[in-house]
């Protein structure tokens, strides 16, 4: 009988026995971060299929909206959400929201509100809007696995998850395992070559510089400060502001679907006032990193300001532009709107801010 198991075992095909003795290749991030990428451009994730995140936050555009709009168009026709589509680039480093007890001031969160702490919780955000993805519920999303082209993959870097919850969590993680991989934290901007010795500013952009660091106030929000051993910078303390902005009465959520926003033109956005539940806060949104930021207008949460150079010329000249903001009561005036620069000053912080594009080749 032995003689005869050990005839039968020779016989079987030799990949069944290679599966049945060979240990499982070990899963690895980078398997995830692959997985992520095939689902990040998957047109088949919205409903009905033809939006992938990928169409509302492009490669092309620091992964931002490919077609500069002000707000991103959903799945369905003429469905808007009701602020500018940010980029993820170096998304990952934003920190959860948090309240600093001495000031009362908030940081971080995702959004432009912080209403999410971490890139999981945030993809729910897109995939179940009825004005991005509209995905209706868990039951719907996790259905389309069954079809895709990375099925396999799913269930080989996921262990096959069961239920639909153990589903839909497998794929935000790989998704989110996609938003931090290096792809979106490149630190490959020629003012990253500078800080490396490898790239000289202009005369314009060295000027821009200083003003920056100096007179223009930027670096009280967007700091300057090196998060690590290579220095590398981040432009922003994801700190809270009223920076003053008027109404932007061309932003398309205010004639979306009725469904999606009842009210109408009469509809106020009130930023983190409403997550923290605060009228304090009412107007404030999140200060946004400055890399790529020539490349990723419009601009501000309404993305009501098109030009880099528009935004530029806001923030230092705003107290004498004679604007009406929608919230007067908590305008940040201690670091913006009063620097009156010169026009020649303005564009040479323009020109430092391009700076901040990664990508950059130097040119022999």
């Amino acid at each position: 009988m032995q003689q005869l198991i050990k005839i039968g075992i020779w016989m079987l095909p030799l990949w069944l026995l290679a599966a049945c003795v060979l240990p499982r290749k070990p899963v690895t991030q980078a398997d995830k971060v692959e997985l992520g990428r095939e689902l990040f451009f998957d047109k088949m994730l919205s409903e009905p299929d033809g939006q992938a995140c990928s169409v509302c936050h492009s490669p092309r555009a620091a992964f931002a909206d490919p077609f500069n709009a002000p707000i991103s168009e959903g799945m369905i026709d003429g469905a808007f959400v009701n602020r500018n589509g940010q980029s993820l680039m170096y998304v990952s480093f934003i920190p959860p929201l948090s309240k600093n007890a001495e000031t009362g001031e908030f940081s971080g969160g995702l959004f432009w509100d912080g209403r999410s702490n971490d890139l999981r919780h945030q993809l729910s955000g897109p995939l179940f809007n009825p004005a991005e993805m509209n995905n209706p519920d868990t039951s719907a999303l996790v259905y389309e696995i069954k079809f895709a082209e990375w099925r396999k993959a799913f269930n080989r870097c996921y262990n096959k998850p069961k239920t639909e919850l153990a589903q839909y969590n497998a794929m935000v993680d790989a998704l989110a395992h996609f938003e931090e991989s290096e792809l979106f934290r490149p630190f490959t901007s020629a003012y990253d070559a500078f800080l490396k010795g490898d790239y000289r500013m202009t005369p314009e952009e060295r000027i821009g510089y200083e003003l920056f660091r100096g007179q223009a106030n930027c670096t009280k929000c967007h700091s300057m400060d090196p998060i690590d051993a290579e220095g590398h910078v981040l432009f922003s303390n994801y700190s809270y502001h009223n920076v003053g902005l008027p109404r932007f009465e061309d932003n398309p959520f205010y004639t979306t679907l009725p469904t999606i926003n009842p009210n109408g033109r009469s509809v106020v956005d009130l930023g983190l006032g409403a997550v923290v539940n605060d009228p304090l806060q009412n107007g404030k949104f999140r200060t946004p990193s400055l890399r790529n930021v020539a490349v990723t207008g419009p601009y501000f949460h309404h993305g009501g300001v098109a030009t880099l150079e528009e935004a530029v010329h806001f923030m230092v000249a705003r107290d004498a532009m004679g604007l009406q903001p929608e919230f007067k009561e908590n305008i940040e005036h201690k670091w913006i709107g009063g620097m009156q620069l010169t026009a020649p000053q303005e564009k040479a912080l323009v020109a430092f801010l391009q700076l901040l594009t990664d990508g950059f080749t130097e040119v022999p």
